[in-house]
């Protein structure tokens, strides 16, 4: 082995020795060959031996980084392929790399014992010290490739249910008339991977009345999003069945309730109908943030105390309807509170001692109702619009809002 060799060798080598290699064999002469094998390839291994498969069972839970087998162990069972050690090895240990090192020079058995899920087969008496080192390097970082290929396939699995959640949470708008433009935005708490229980949903029926809804199940990720997908669904199909609008969210209620995994989770809804002459909205606010119209004032549609509560938290309690006049080519923006439970002017406020900065104030609706003042004077349409708030909005908290933030803009563009 020329001298890049060893250096390559030993650098794979320094990184497979957080565990031992494990040397299972029952003939002395034999296991002291392969100390010597290593040792000739200028690789210092730390190598454990045992000389049957019982003794092997408690190194192998203990973790080792490979295993070199003798396939005639006086323990193994019989099996008519010859390979009962290596059945018996696999069934204790099935994701450590093991190579078959054996006297039974026979090339069938080797392509058997590597179709099993042995990684080599190696003959006694035909291997030296660079090719067994080699062997082992290369089945370590065969299996470590394998496990890392595992790891992505378990990956891109969960990413594809997340997929399918996000479709559940965030739909299509469906929508008939021309006049209607619909922005929407949504961001896990922190950025993470995983899904919220923020939900959202757009409908249009055939009398041109349009229904808006937005919603927050208490708590983060896919089990709440479950929940979330299941209150969409449901809304939708009650909205395009007909039901009154003042049985919609007693029944949402009812779901929630029996979907929901413990007493302590609820959800906060918005419920927008807007007329098909589009000059009035009716709105059902359960303990969630009114919503904003987007006029040169920028305010709320209504005042905070038109909501009741979250469904879920006083079963049978109902919510009374809000009415609301919409001036001549309206713009909306449905919100959930995590745009505006982050903190106010968190960049005026970081040179501040610490038990200053825990008292800082909350955005709330007024540093929001700010905030888009600024950005419609900015923005150029309605995405950058979105994009523009939320990005305020999070310098302002110094980074991405805690809790799952869902914005939902629909704006009424008069046709000629």
């Amino acid at each position: 082995m020329s001298a890049v060799q060893v250096r390559a060798a030993s650098s794979l080598a320094a990184r497979s020795t957080v565990a031992p290699l494990l040397l299972v064999e029952d003939d002395d002469g034999d296991a002291f060959l392969v100390q010597e094998l290593l040792t000739e390839a200028g690789i210092d291994w730390p190598l454990f031996r045992v000389r049957s498969l019982a003794e092997a069972v408690e190194p192998l839970k203990t973790g080792v980084r490979c295993v070199l087998l003798d396939l005639g162990l006086p323990d193994a069972q019989e099996r008519a392929d010859g390979l009962g050690a290596l059945h018996d090895l696999l069934a204790i240990a099935p994701n450590a790399p093991v190579l078959v090192l054996t006297g039974i020079d026979d090339e069938a058995l080797g392509a058997a014992a590597v179709y099993v899920g042995a990684q080599d087969y190696l003959v006694k008496g035909q291997v030296d010290g660079q090719s067994l080192s080699r062997a082992v390097l290369y089945a370590v970082e065969r299996r470590r490739s394998e496990e890392s290929g595992r790891r992505l396939r378990d990956a891109e699995l969960q990413q594809a249910e997340i997929n399918r959640l996000t479709r559940g949470l965030l739909p299509q708008p469906q929508l008939i008339s021309p006049d209607l433009l619909v922005q929407s935005r949504y961001t896990p708490g922190e950025r993470r991977q995983v899904l919220g229980g923020d939900f959202y949903d757009v409908v249009e029926d055939t009398s041109g009345t349009l229904h808006l809804l937005l919603g927050d199940v208490s708590g983060h990720g896919p089990d709440e999003a479950a929940v979330g997908v299941h209150l969409r669904v449901a809304w939708r199909t009650l909205i395009l069945a007909g039901v009154e609008y003042e049985k919609v969210l007693p029944i949402l209620e009812d779901i929630l309730v029996r979907e929901r995994r413990s007493d302590e989770i609820f959800a906060t809804v918005c419920q927008l109908i807007v007329a098909a002459d589009r000059r009035s909205a009716g709105m059902w606010l359960a303990g969630h943030p009114v919503p904003i119209l987007l006029d040169p004032e920028c305010r709320p549609l209504a005042t905070d105390d038109c909501a009741g509560p979250p469904i879920g938290v006083a079963p049978g309690i109902g919510w009374e309807r809000v009415q609301a006049q919409l001036p001549a080519g309206w713009a909306l923006a449905l919100h959930s509170d995590g745009l505006i439970e982050g903190f106010e002017d968190h960049a005026e406020s970081s040179t501040a001692p610490s038990h200053q900065l825990e008292t800082r104030a909350r955005l709330g609706l007024d540093g929001l109702l700010r905030i888009v003042r600024l950005a419609q004077t900015q923005a150029a349409d309605d995405s950058v619009l979105l994009d523009t708030v939320i990005e305020e909005a999070e310098r302002r908290n110094g980074g991405p809002m805690a809790d799952d933030l869902a914005v939902l803009l629909v704006r009424h563009r008069p046709l000629l």
